[in-house]
């Protein structure tokens, strides 16, 4: 259960992407961030009422704070990354950071895989890089490529994945309310010392608000995945976001899958594969 849980929070985070990278080529990065956050603070204090057997303690809260404030920092330099840097370094650099850390830190801990898990970890993580590994562009050349922007996003999404898999599973969804009330907390005094506007066109803001939506989705199912599952496992299976992106781009916008991509996406479903059976 916690591998198919992880699989569609994989699914539910490249949607979230792809949403706020549509919105984001329009708009400043924090009225999008801002705004996709309150969405998800919105519906999870909307259900939490109706889960009344959680019982957070207070490192469960805490943890959720954390992992929001990490969270929240991450997402928003991976939208900014990807507005100024070429995707090709951005996405994967990204993507496997937030993996890694939170596996090398479960083996640290202790948590041994089987075989076929650690192969399809790392197959998973070469997947990620083929997959976002869009069309050579002439042009890509004379962008910056976003490398240090990439670091830092990486690193803060993995601290984000890696703090809510400390919470228990008694906890439910507390710690994602703590992390939506922290990092709208965040963005919220970031407008307001910057005087920056936060409005814009209501169709972008329904796609925004679309996009907190899948996001906030995406999180739920990997908290339940990583609460009852092994970590590294559950964390590269909620990684392969990118082959949903690359998909969801193909499907809506027309674009075609580059030779990279295409076999970016079929080692993802060998990866997904490896890790159940090694599981």
């Amino acid at each position: 259960m916690a591998y198919l849980l992880a699989t569609l929070a994989a699914v539910f985070y490249g949607a979230a992407d792809f949403t706020g990278g549509m919105v984001t080529k329009r708009v400043a990065t924090v009225p999008v961030v801002l705004l996709s956050q309150a969405t998800g603070l919105v519906m999870v204090a909307l259900i939490l009422p109706f889960l009344g057997t959680a019982a957070p303690r207070a490192a469960d809260l805490w943890w959720g704070a954390a992992g929001g404030l990490a969270g929240g920092v991450g997402v928003a330099l991976l939208y900014y990354g990807l507005a100024i840097g070429t995707m090709s370094v951005v996405a994967p650099t990204t993507a496997v950071l937030a993996v890694a850390i939170p596996v090398l830190t479960s083996i640290a801990l202790g948590e041994r895989p089987g075989w076929l898990a650690i192969a399809g970890i790392l197959l998973g993580i070469g997947a990620i890089a083929l997959v976002s590994r869009p069309t050579a562009n002439p042009q890509s050349t004379a962008r910056r490529s976003g490398l240090g922007v990439a670091l830092v996003a990486g690193v803060a999404i993995g601290l984000f994945l890696l703090a809510l898999a400390q919470t228990r599973p008694a906890s439910g969804l507390w710690p994602l309310l703590t992390a939506r009330l922290t990092s709208v907390g965040l963005f919220a005094v970031i407008a307001a010392v910057g005087r920056r506007s936060v409005r814009m066109p209501l169709k972008l803001a329904a796609i925004a608000v679309g996009g907190g939506a899948l996001d906030m989705l995406a999180n739920t199912l990997y908290l339940l995945a990583a609460q009852i599952g092994p970590l590294s496992p559950v964390v590269t299976l909620s990684a392969l976001y990118p082959a949903s992106t690359v998909l969801l781009a193909r499907a809506v916008l027309g674009e075609r899958l580059n030779a990279w991509q295409t076999a970016g996406v079929a080692a993802a479903l060998v990866a997904v594969l490896l890790i159940v059976r090694g599981g």
